[in-house]
């Protein structure tokens, strides 16, 4: 179906709310790049299968989703109703799941999560320390579509947003929303999102660009990477409320081609939003137009840089060059550009459609709304987590994180990647903010944090990151203890 009106909008989320309710279960399963390290599509193929023999797909709907962040405890599978979380699975583990929880209703014990800090099982996913403490906004909606359907993402309130602005928004009303909003950039830099679309839209010249930098760098940091792997459509969403704003035409998805799973389903969704009028000519029947290619990174460290991306963009060498002029004067084949993070992109829509009050009650007076990170290192439980700014960091690595692996204790983290520094733990009190971890002598970065503890030496980190940046397909890493490849 052609898009084109608010109506027919609607009309696709009550379809996919009134299908939903056909069903007696829903299975969630987990499929992002760190699942499937752990061969979470076999366990996928094992449950289609059985379901099919047993004539029960009318009863049960699986829904195969990007990350849920617990990329430790995987194979992931949430079952409802009831919120049953099944953790490290097995394909031989799913004749059982369907004869006792299905068909029985009993809880397999074998395949709970155990919470290593109080020593017990727990059966619900809400119940999961590292799950409860944390503020999922942008990640935890994930589980809630297949990234491959455009209308599950509908279903969900997606694309409301863009409608919303083209039929009763002016792009300077869509500027003045993300200024007040808050929202800075997410990708490490910290500027201003509403103030950099603003410079690139009076930068006076009538052609200009918009660019998405998915060129995740930093060793162990795999946000933008899941988000454009689960929830793709948010940040097409979000890049086209920027086209808008800013009187662009043309957008580009820059990702490095390490990450196939991103590549494909972000390719996927463009295809699925061009089908249905959501990119191309005359969007919502208005004289908006505007598309999105992909471009894909050869890996190099430098093209996170938002200059060495914009030159391997145009076919040359990724070198970074001097600034002024920045991009938003004088960017892509010499025309005003705005580039941002997925992360970034990935909250746009959100705060059109509820509003930049919704989105500023949450976090701190200079920081607004929540932030990912990739937590790993010596510490209990490992992957990615979602946070309100302001968050205190001890709250991050012991109540989120469990604190330090058996036996040991926790030294310091380190944020920010290779360009940012170490934080002692006596300076857990500090809360995640893009200013006071600058005080500090570190950088929020694109959002990884390695924990250390007693055992640990710079030295053990600065390996960790030289490995990292030279060879980047090393799996499940020991290290991190997370799918990278």
């Amino acid at each position: 179906m052609k898009i084109d009106t608010i109506e027919k909008l609607n009309e696709i989320e009550k379809n996919v709310k009134a299908e939903s309710t056909k069903y007696k279960f829903l299975l969630t399963a987990c499929s992002g790049t760190g699942c499937r390290a752990t061969d979470c599509l076999s366990v996928w193929d094992a449950l289609n299968s059985d379901l099919k023999k047993r004539n029960m797909l009318d009863q049960v709907k699986l829904r195969q989703t990007g990350c849920h962040g617990f990329c430790e405890q995987g194979p992931l599978l949430i079952i409802e109703p009831g919120n049953i979380f099944y953790c490290r699975i097995k394909p031989d583990d799913v004749e059982d799941i369907v004869t006792d929880t299905l068909l029985g209703g009993k809880i397999i014990d074998r395949l709970l999560y155990v919470d290593e800090v109080a020593k017990k099982k727990i059966q619900k996913e809400l119940d999961i320390p590292f799950y409860k403490a944390q503020d999922r906004k942008v990640l935890g909606r994930n589980k809630m579509i297949n990234p491959e359907d455009i209308n599950e993402y509908i279903g969900v309130g997606g694309y409301k947003g863009i409608a919303k602005a083209l039929k009763s928004m002016k792009p300077d009303d869509i500027i003045e929303e993300i200024k007040k909003s808050g929202l800075r950039g997410m990708g490490g830099g910290g500027f201003l999102t509403g103030k950099k679309w603003e410079l690139c839209k009076n930068a006076g010249d009538e052609i200009r660009y918009l660019i998405c930098n998915a060129d995740e760098g930093d060793p162990g940091a795999y946000m933008d990477r899941s988000i454009l792997e689960g929830n793709p459509h948010s940040v097409i969403e979000g890049m086209l409320i920027g086209g808008y704003a800013i009187g662009a035409q043309q957008g580009y998805i820059y990702v490095r081609n390490e990450y196939p799973l991103a590549v494909e389903n972000a390719t996927t969704a463009i295809n699925h939003a061009r089908e249905a009028g959501l990119l191309g000519k005359n969007i919502f029947g208005t004289e908006f137009s505007f598309d999105i290619k992909i471009a894909r990174g050869g890996g190099a460290f430098v093209c996170g840089e938002e200059t060495g991306l914009i030159k391997s963009i145009e076919g040359k060498v990724g070198e970074p060059y001097v600034k002024p002029p920045y991009p938003v004067q004088k960017g892509l084949l010499g025309k005003p550009t705005l580039v941002n993070n997925v992360e970034t992109w990935a909250n746009v829509a959100f705060i059109i459609s509820n509003g930049h009050k919704v989105f500023s009650e949450v976090g701190t007076k200079t920081s607004k709304g929540t932030k990912i990170f990739a937590l790993t290192g010596k510490i209990k439980n490992t992957g990615l987590v979602e946070v309100s700014m302001g968050t205190k960091l001890k709250d991050i690595v012991y109540k989120i994180g469990g604190g330090p692996l058996e036996g040991g204790k926790i030294k310091a983290l380190q944020t920010g990647g290779p360009s940012g520094g170490c934080i002692p733990e006596s300076m857990f009190d500090l809360p995640i903010d893009f200013d006071e971890l600058t005080k500090v002598g570190s950088m929020m970065g694109s959002g990884g944090i390695v924990v250390m503890d007693e055992n640990s030496c710079m030295v053990d980190v600065a390996k960790y990151f030289l490995n990292f940046i030279l060879d980047e397909s090393c799996g499940v890493c020991s290290t991190c203890r997370i799918g990278t490849s």
